[in-house]
């Protein structure tokens, strides 16, 4: 803010300082946060929490003393490996900045991490948690997946890595037929598509044009990432990963 400081130790009192027009002081004050505070790294607990229809996530940072106003822009929230849950203690990435016209300041999040190993373990324990509650983990909804399998569908994104790993795996252990729905795996559609594939592979007729499949795989990631995959037969399905 040294541009808009103009010290004058000959000056008789107040009346002589300079003046500022407010968005003077607001564009000062910007450069200097954005310059200041253009890579940072902010750890703290979740609190408030809002996903709007735009996509973007809006939440609070927040200690024991002091709150945070932060927003992950929906580009990257669609690419978070771990979606923030209010209450998580996370360590994100970002930058500050103000918003224009008002004086208020933000943390812009580019990346955002569970705050270590404990904090994993204790989201996906929630998360294991809620699906017990929903009976998902009930043994009377389990089936026995096939040994060898003869038609395998694929629920997944065509030209993502995960099928190509696939697809390379069956073709050394034991080629099989493999249909593939194609599919988004991430961001809005995704749940929505996912389960109209699922649903679609179902409903094929045993006798149809179409091989019905012995068991589904639903899978996202590959490559040089963690992929998280599932497989069903029929309508009961066991997770693994």
């Amino acid at each position: 803010m040294d541009d808009l400081i103009d010290d004058d130790p000959g000056g008789s009192g107040p009346g002589n300082a300079p003046e500022f027009t407010v968005s003077e002081i607001s564009g000062a004050v910007k450069r200097s946060i954005e310059s200041g505070f253009s890579h940072v790294r902010v750890r703290g607990e979740i609190g408030r929490l809002s996903r709007p229809r735009s996509g973007h996530v809006y939440l609070d940072l927040k200690d024991d003393r002091s709150v945070l106003a932060s927003v992950i822009w929906k580009g990257v929230a669609t690419r978070l490996r771990h979606p923030p849950e209010e209450g998580m203690e996370v360590v994100a990435t970002g930058r500050l900045t103000t918003f224009a016209g008002q004086s208020k300041y933000q943390l812009v999040i580019e990346d955002l991490r569970p705050a270590g190993a404990g904090a994993l373990m204790a989201m996906l324990e929630k998360r294991r948690a809620a699906l017990a509650a929903e009976g998902l983990f009930d043994a009377a909804r389990k089936q026995d997946l096939p040994f060898l399998p003869r038609v395998i569908g694929v629920v997944t994104s065509p030209s993502g890595a995960v099928i190509r790993d696939i697809l390379h795996r069956l073709r050394d252990r034991f080629p099989r037929h493999v249909l593939i729905w194609p599919v988004a795996v991430q961001g809005e559609r995704c749940a929505p598509e996912v389960a109209r594939a699922i649903q679609g592979f179902n409903a094929l007729p045993e006798d149809g044009p179409v091989p019905r499949p012995d068991l589904l795989i639903v899978a996202r990631g590959g490559g040089q990432s963690r992929g998280s995959v599932g497989v069903q037969r029929g309508n009961r399905r066991a997770r693994r990963r």
